[in-house]
């Protein structure tokens, strides 16, 4: 394109595997287009060119002579705008084309003729020659392997993409054929997609190019390695009786399909050289390869098993027990993908119908809950209810068709009655497993957690109460995410000795449910490194679905750790990940981005996303919290009656309501638009209950807002003490905008009790906390206060006319610019609306204005003072 752009004529040719052998194809190829331009050279190179191209002639053409000739027509037709020959796959082209092109390229100078050619780095070129240039071209960077794919892929699924990414390691090529023929396997097979990739005959040529050149005994060690997947180079000697093992391990270095590195480890040279391996062996090779594997591994009971298990295709009995058993030690580990694998495997080796439906069943579970793969879920469902006539009933199949429910729509009400009937079944029975007893809980938990009701609570205790010595992420999340305003000390010791062990944790999904347990007491920075091991495990393809929670729960660590950007940009990842794997988004990330909007002032996008919240939730069950963002932004923006209406939605002011733990973060919020509207008694009410239920004995974040709302209901003096303690407590640096709120409570009140220096540190540093954070009503509320105190900032701006305002008169001003009623300004300032209007007529002769539509113009236009 760039040559044509040029002026140049371009010459094409391209070797192929089926014409190497076939002398000068590739000449014929590139002069094919020349055709008249041969007949005007004179009569012997004209016949050299002609005998070498047709190979009519029985005597093999002079390779000089056909070089002579065909620099000459090049040379010729380059003559006006210039002339470019381009070849591709060099290594494939015939020997003959071969050795004219070299010749060509080496007498090019002088002309207007150029010459590239394009050959895999690991094969020998025939170019090279001193006169030639060589250029490495890299592989793609990611960034750019990224854009290749969202541009010829948009609609690949997440962790299809995330494999395309690892696998092609860059590889255009591979990038896009890869891309191609996965997305055809996941529509029309979605079941059936296991870790080896489908390869195409491009791909397959391309990356087992040197297969066909080695030996048969060196193709069988590559199949070895290929299978085998570790990189031990003891299958050399021990396997399959291979004779002089490092013979042939020379033999495919030498080919460039692969190579054992400096730590005597086998790797091949891309791995879709591996995948050419498999793909191009046959399926007897293959189950032989696999049974030489298995017996290599004598004393590594899953390595052998997996082995044995790709070795046969009958039932065993004792294999897809081992398999399971496999399963299971893997999750553990963090491996979920492996583990759906080997379940996968398990259910088809077993010989029993019931069998295999409990374990497919078991399957879909871990695909839905851990590894987010709810494309293969619905299928794999489906097996097990074919499979087994009963499978429907089993414990196994509800809880994993309940958590594709929960997961894939939200339906509260119909998963929790499909997992209490079922549960109820298998106890009655008393034949039920542990493993899958403990799945069934933890999915009844997440429906009693989205429902907030007392029935879905009271039933699972009921069931919860069944299983012995149950794990300690149930008997903590029932308790922490019912009722935590009522938490024992037993159970906080327990969460944090959970928490403190997640250090060394691997399972994804227990890591997520011991952290969202302490979602909502301030445990998530606990559990922030373990959490980023599970999504870093998610981004490259694994627990995707376990990803999707941790995210969530880092957005709401961000945002209370003053970090907005990252806190909003974690939550849109976890809503677009849930999506792409055609789940929902979980509500409490909607929540956090509504909290997010208020805390800025941006009512417009809190009204969209609570609106959202309540149609969506009702309709699955899902008890959805839209008043408690809708109540920051009322405060936000200086509503504070609306923000009193908002915050009793739950409950009236003193009442901790069960079932809503959002309300635990509430507690400033309704005691500040309790005392702004003139409801002192419903404040002091809620202080005292709080106090009471010793909230603050469960987080520091909550005892600094337990301690803020004290501060505010207390009387002149004694509010000071309150203020100070709360701001002195251990740990509030931790919660950046819950601490500038409060030290602009505090600011307020010591200004009011005139005294102003004091007033002046707590608002300024206030205002330097909201600016930083973005919370630009909150600091505009600061300096207004500054302003109060007869502190005008070096950026505030006042014309001749402004030079007479008093600090009362300006911080009115402000709030009425801003479009606040005297009513709204009132409960901000402590005023009532009479004295904000009698203070307003002050003002506007002094500014020169006649309406309340002309402040922000005036104001605009001050000059310093």
């Amino acid at each position: 394109m760039v040559a044509r752009r040029l002026g140049l004529t371009v010459l094409r040719a391209a070797g192929g595997q089926h014409e190497v052998d076939l002398p000068y194809a590739a000449l014929h190829q590139l002069l094919l287009p020349l055709d008249d331009q041969i007949e005007c050279l004179n009569e012997g190179d004209r016949t050299v060119l002609r005998s070498a191209i047709s190979g009519a002639d029985a005597t093999p053409a002079n390779q000089l002579a056909v070089g002579h000739a065909t620099l000459t027509v090049l040379r010729r037709h380059a003559c006006g705008a210039g002339l470019l020959v381009t070849v591709d796959d060099l290594s494939w082209l015939d020997r003959q084309s071969a050795a004219v092109l070299a010749f060509v390229a080496r007498r090019m100078d002088g002309s207007r003729l150029r010459l590239i050619a394009a050959t895999r780095q690991v094969e020998p070129s025939p170019f090279d020659l001193p006169e030639v240039t060589e250029v490495t071209v890299p592989a793609l960077a990611e960034s750019a392997a990224e854009l290749l794919l969202e541009r010829h892929h948009p609609l690949l699924r997440s962790d299809l993409r995330q494999r395309v990414l690892n696998e092609a390691r860059g590889n255009p090529l591979a990038l896009l054929e890869l891309a191609t023929i996965l997305q055809q396997h996941a529509e029309t097979n979605p079941a059936g997609l296991n870790d080896q990739h489908p390869m195409t005959q491009r791909l397959q040529a391309a990356f087992g190019l040197g297969l066909n050149s080695v030996s048969q005994v060196a193709r069988r060690l590559l199949l070895l390695a290929a299978l085998d997947g570790t990189g031990d180079l003891r299958f050399l000697a021990t396997v399959g009786g291979l004779p002089n093992g490092a013979r042939y391990l020379m033999e495919v270095e030498q080919a460039g399909l692969a190579r054992a590195d400096d730590s005597q480890r086998f790797t091949f040279r891309h791995p879709l050289t591996k995948a050419a391996v498999i793909a191009g062996a046959s399926s007897a090779e293959r189950n032989r390869a696999h049974q030489d594997l298995a017996n290599l591994y004598p004393d590594q009971p899953e390595r052998r098993a997996w082995h044995l298990a790709a070795s046969t295709v009958e039932p065993d009995e004792g294999l897809a027990a081992a398999l399971e058993v496999a399963a299971h030690r893997n999750l553990r580990r963090g491996e979920a993908r492996t583990a759906v694998r080997m379940l996968v495997r398990s259910a088809e080796l077993s010989p029993s119908a019931q069998d295999r439906s409990r374990r497919m069943a078991r399957a879909a579970y871990v695909g839905v809950e851990v590894t987010g793969d709810l494309e293969r879920s619905p299928a794999r469902l489906a097996d097990a209810a074919v499979t087994d006539a009963a499978a429907q009933q089993s414990l196994e199949s509800a809880t994993s068709s309940a958590a594709f429910l929960l997961t894939r729509d939200g339906d509260v009400v119909v998963a929790n009655r499909l997992l209490s009937l079922a549960l109820t079944e298998a106890e009655a029975d008393g034949d039920i497993s542990r493993s899958a007893h403990e799945e069934a809980l933890h999915t009844l938990l997440r429906t009693c957690s989205l429902g907030r009701r007392p029935d879905l609570w009271e039933n699972f205790n009921r069931h919860v109460e069944r299983l012995p010595d149950p794990p300690v992420e149930l008997t903590i999340g029932c308790r922490t995410l019912r009722d935590p305003a009522r938490l024992a000390g037993a159970v906080l010791q327990n969460l944090d000795v959970a928490t403190a062990a997640l250090a060394t944790e691997l399972d994804p999904a227990r890591i997520v449910r011991i952290a969202a347990a302490g979602m909502y007491i301030d445990r998530i920075g606990d559990c922030r490194h373990s959490l980023w091991r599970v999504v870093n495990d998610g981004r490259a393809g694994g627990a995707i679905g376990s990803a999707v929670t941790a995210l969530s729960l880092l957005a709401h660590d961000a945002f209370r750790a003053g970090d907005w950007e990252a806190a909003d940009r974690l939550a849109g990842e976890s809503e677009t990940t849930a999506e792409a794997c055609g789940g929902y988004w979980t509500p409490s990330t909607r929540h956090l981005r509504a909290f997010i909007a208020a805390a800025r002032g941006d009512t417009e996008t809190v009204e969209l996303i609570t609106d959202e919240l309540r149609r969506w939730a009702p309709p699955r069950g899902i008890g959805a919290s839209p008043w408690a963002p809708r109540c920051l932004a009322a405060i936000t923006r200086g509503d504070f009656d609306r923000a009193y209406r908002e915050a009793t939605v739950p409950g009236p002011a003193g009442v901790l309501p069960e079932c809503e733990p959002y309300a635990l973060w509430m507690v400033l919020d309704l005691v500040e638009a309790a005392v702004r509207t003139d409801r002192h008694a419903q404040a002091q009410r809620h202080v005292k209950a709080v106090e009471e239920a010793r909230l603050g004995d469960l987080s520091s974040r909550l005892a600094l807002l337990v301690g803020g709302a004290a501060g505010l209901t207390a009387p002149a003096e004694e509010c000071v003490e309150l203020f100070a303690s709360a701001l002195a407590l251990p740990e509030t640096g931790r919660w950046p905008f819950e601490r500038a709120r409060v030290q602009l409570l505090f600011g307020e009140r010591l200004r009011r009790l005139r005294r102003v220096c004091e007033a002046r540190g707590q608002l300024s540093a206030a205002a330097d906390t909201f600016r930083r954070l973005g919370a630009g009503p909150w600091a505009s509320r600061a300096v207004a206060e500054l302003h109060a105190t007869g502190l005008a900032p070096t950026t505030q701006r006042r014309s001749t006319r402004g030079w007479s305002l008093t600090p009362q008169e300006h911080k009115i001003v402000d709030l009425a610019a801003s479009g606040l009623t005297n009513k709204q300004i009132g409960e901000r300032l402590f005023l009532s609306p009479r004295t904000v209007g009698f203070h307003l007529s002050r003002a506007f002769p002094k500014l020169g204005v006649a309406s309340r539509s002309a402040l922000r113009d005036a104001l605009s236009n001050l000059q310093p003072r």
